[in-house]
């Protein structure tokens, strides 16, 4: 017996919304992956030194390293990691802005948790 009905084969669908249907509504709401405890440590020390960025005046060092932190907010909220080359650009941009690593307390937390 043939049926006029189409046919519908689906795949793997884990991480996927869709519908089906002349009336259907699909929604997805995504967050992001969960980070490990070592970024949440990372996650919460970008945070506070970017607080901490914005009490001082801002110069070249100071926005290009809140930039890189906003960057690496964004990956570690997005992915739950933040790699490896974000890690050494700020890793690079703390090294060389020592004097402002050594007036504020959060990029010296920063920095040791970058270390490990």
């Amino acid at each position: 017996m043939a049926s006029d009905e189409p046919q519908v084969n689906l795949g793997n669908i884990s991480g996927s919304t869709f519908a089906i249907g002349s009336h259907a509504h699909a929604e997805s709401h995504h967050h992001g992956a969960a980070a490990s405890s070592v970024d949440q440590e990372l996650l919460a020390a970008v945070q506070e030194l970017r607080k901490d960025l914005a009490r001082l005046t801002a110069t070249e060092q100071t926005t290009a390293l809140d930039t890189a932190l906003a960057d690496t907010e964004e990956e570690i909220t997005r992915t739950g990691q933040a790699g490896p080359t974000r890690r050494e650009r700020l890793r690079d941009l703390l090294t060389d802005s020592q004097s402002l690593v050594n007036l504020v307390a959060s990029a010296g937390a920063l920095a040791g948790l970058l270390g490990r």
